[in-house]
This record gives structure tokens, C-alpha cells and sequence, in this order.
């Protein structure tokens, strides 16, 4: 609901931003984009939100939505992002706008995607379209937090998830870790893997633990898994490597010889029970996977965020080189005393070093606390 005075601007937009939450998991590498149009008289007449890609915009449903095309004479269109002026996989919206007999248009952020940039606002003002930018602009921005950062820096956004014990333990000392944190935080966790674009794991989880990664808990859509192989070596028997969901699995190696065959697409298929996900190839840094080039390639292939579901060392290397963008950590209210720790040498020596988490929040999931924090 909104929590602005009713049949306000802010109002409005806040709907609007609402509305495109609600694609949040379809529509990258699109951005979630909703839109909401109120006629002359202050009435609500249409709204609608991108709810897949490759599928139509969400000016383009709020539009279709009316059931009196006459609403529209000076009505004003409330949406969260600037409307494109491109062709895509579908036509743009600032020109179809453009051409209806509307009298405003008001922007929460600017499209920063350089094919937009300001020229679905401009093509709007040319044709006599008023156009207000900026209002809930922060919502807008943080609605859209892993769009943003994909357009900026041309990798996803990562989110490293840890869970561990009030004493920092994520396992205990002969290395079972299941489970630490309760029911509703794993529920929570799999809510977040239907919203990802992907979910990684390096080696020693996917040996130990044998994961899925999939979405169970919670209804939505499967997202990729990505394991981090570096001398390409794990079974082909385990889940992330033969479960339905095979083909959504990428394995990222430095090992470019041992994976020559599986990485190419003609030779893999001559195997009998080939590997039908994708192999990555990147460079070997200090005998690991170079983890900086390998979220650059996944950058480059569309994907737009990733939720790490690392162990200790991949959680550790992934701080200690500057490559995670948000933190949410559960603290579970249980002791282990020994084992695993969550974290060993993240680079830091000095208290002056210190890494402090910025927009910090504390949200209690059942019995445990989730520490949620960007870097």
C-alpha cells in the first residue's frame, strides 16, 4: 500500500513502483519498470508493468489497460522509469506516448542505459509532452539496484549470503553445516534465488554439500547456478551437473584443457551423457579462478545479479578482492565454539583497514537476525 496521501503525486508513483516490483525475477536483463495513468479529474484509469522480457512495456499494458480511450485526453502518466526511445525486442514507448493526447509525463529516474539516456524524455518534450523527472527517485533507484549497477559497470550486482552461528561458525568441526539458520530464513533465501538472475557456490560447497540451488520453498522461477571449478574437476554425478535443471548450470574453470571438450558445443554432443550447461573459461589468478573476469563474462551474457551461496574461502576471496556489492548475513541464535569460520582473511590487518557496511538494517526471521549491508 501506498504510504503517501491518496490521489497525490507521490501517490501515484508509489504505485507505480509497486506495480513494477512485481516484475522483479522476469524481466532482467531488463529493468522493472511500472507505470500508472490518471486522467484530468485526478482518476485512476490505467496501469501496468513490464512482467517479462521480451514482452511488452509497461506503458504499453497501462495504455491497453484503458477502457475509455477518451481518459487519456490530458491525462498525466506516472512511471518509474524514463520511457524508452529504441527498438528492442519491442517498440518504443516514448513515441507512442508522444503520439497519444496526453498532457504529462512524470519520471521517477532516468533511463541509464546508454540507448535511452535522457532521449525518451527528450523525444516527449519535442512533441509537446510536458515532462516531470526526479520524484521518488531514490525508490526508483533502489528498486532497480542490479539494472543500475549492470549499466554502470558492465558486471552484475553481487550479493554474498552467509549464514552462521552466534559465535561466527557457518559448520561445525567435521563439517556438517545443516542446518544453522531456521525454516523461515531458508524459505526467505529461496525467495531471493527466484529474484536472481543466478546463484554461485564454488567447489568445496558443491563436493560437500551437494547442493541444487533450485527454487522449492517459495513459488517462482528457476534461476541459473553457476559453481566455481577452477581445475575442473567435480564429479559430473552430482545435482548441479545432472538434475532437470542441468542445462541452467555454468561451470567456471581456469582449467582450459580439461574442459576443451564439454566447452565446445559441437565436440560435447559426440559424448555419450554430455554436460548440457555452459562452460566458462577464464584466467588463473594465484591458483584460483579469476573471479573479477568471471563476473565480466557473465556481465556480458545478460546476467544482471548474482546471490553467492559460498563457503569460506569463496565468501573471503570475493571481500578481500572488492567484489561484493551487499552483504545479508543471518546470525543464528546457536553456538558451535569450533569449526568453520564464516570469514578468514578478508585483507584486513588494522582497525583503520575496517570494512563498515553502509544502509544497515536488522530484520528478525524467525528465531534468527539477518544483518543486511552494501559495501
Amino acid at each position: 500500500m501506498s504510504k503517501h496521501e491518496p490521489n497525490t503525486p507521490e501517490h501515484w508513483m508509489q504505485q507505480a513502483l509497486e506495480l513494477a516490483a512485481q516484475g522483479k525475477g522476469y524481466v532482467a536483463p531488463n529493468p522493472m519498470v511500472g507505470c500508472v495513468i490518471v486522467s484530468e479529474e485526478g482518476k485512476l484509469v490505467g496501469e501496468g508493468y513490464h512482467k517479462k522480457f521480451g514482452e511488452a512495456h509497461a506503458e504499453v499494458n497501462a495504455v491497453q489497460s484503458i477502457a475509455n480511450k477518451a481518459d487519456l485526453e490530458n491525462a498525466t502518466v506516472y512511471v518509474s522509469l524514463e520511457p524508452c526511445s529504441h527498438q528492442g525486442k519491442t517498440p518504443p514507448c516514448a513515441p507512442m506516448l508522444a503520439k497519444l493526447p496526453i498532457k504529462k509525463v512524470v519520471i521517477a529516474m532516468k533511463d541509464p542505459n546508454p540507448s535511452v539516456d535522457g532521449k525518451g524524455i527528450l523525444h516527449l518534450r519535442n512533441n509537446g509532452v510536458e515532462v516531470e523527472t526526479g520524484l521518488l527517485k531514490e525508490e526508483a533507484e533502489k528498486l532497480n539496484e542490479f539494472f543500475i549497477h549492470h549499466q554502470t559497470f558492465g558486471r552484475p550486482f553481487i550479493t554474498l549470503k552467509v549464514a552462521q552461528t552466534a559465535d561466527g561458525y557457518l559448520a561445525a568441526a567435521d563439517g556438517e553445516s545443516q542446518w544453522i539458520t531456521g525454516k523461515q530464513s531458508r524459505k526467505l533465501v529461496h525467495k531471493w534465488r527466484s529474484e536472481y538472475d543466478a546463484v554461485l557456490v564454488g567447489r568445496t560447497t558443491t563436493m560437500v554439500d551437494n547442493p541444487s540451488l533450485t527454487v522449492r520453498h517459495v513459488s517462482g522461477r528457476q534461476p541459473r547456478r553457476i559453481v566455481i571449478d577452477g581445475p575442473y574437476e567435480l564429479p559430473k554425478e552430482l545435482n548441479l551437473f545432472s538434475d532437470k535443471f542441468e542445462e541452467k548450470t555454468s561451470i567456471i574453470t581456469w582449467n582450459k584443457e580439461a574442459s576443451a571438450t564439454d566447452a565446445d558445443p559441437m565436440l560435447k554432443m559426440m559424448q555419450q551423457n554430455y554436460f548440457r550447461g555452459e562452460i566458462l573459461q577464464v584466467s588463473k589468478l594465484d591458483g584460483h579462478a579469476d573471479l573479477r573476469q568471471a563476473f565480466k563474462l557473465l556481465g556480458e551474457k545478460g546476467i544482471t545479479s548474482v546471490l553467492v551461496e559460498g563457503g569460506q574461502q569463496l565468501s573471503s576471496a570475493l571481500i578481500r578482492q572488492g567484489l561484493v556489492d551487499k552483504l545479508e548475513l543471518f546470525i543464528a541464535p546457536k553456538l558451535l565454539g569450533a569449526g568453520t569460520r564464516s570469514l578468514i582473511n578478508i585483507g584486513i590487518n588494522k582497525m583503520k583497514e575496517i570494512a563498515e557496511l553502509k544502509e544497515v538494517s536488522w530484520t528478525k526471521v524467525g528465531d534468527d537476525m539477518l544483518l543486511t549491508g552494501y559495501f
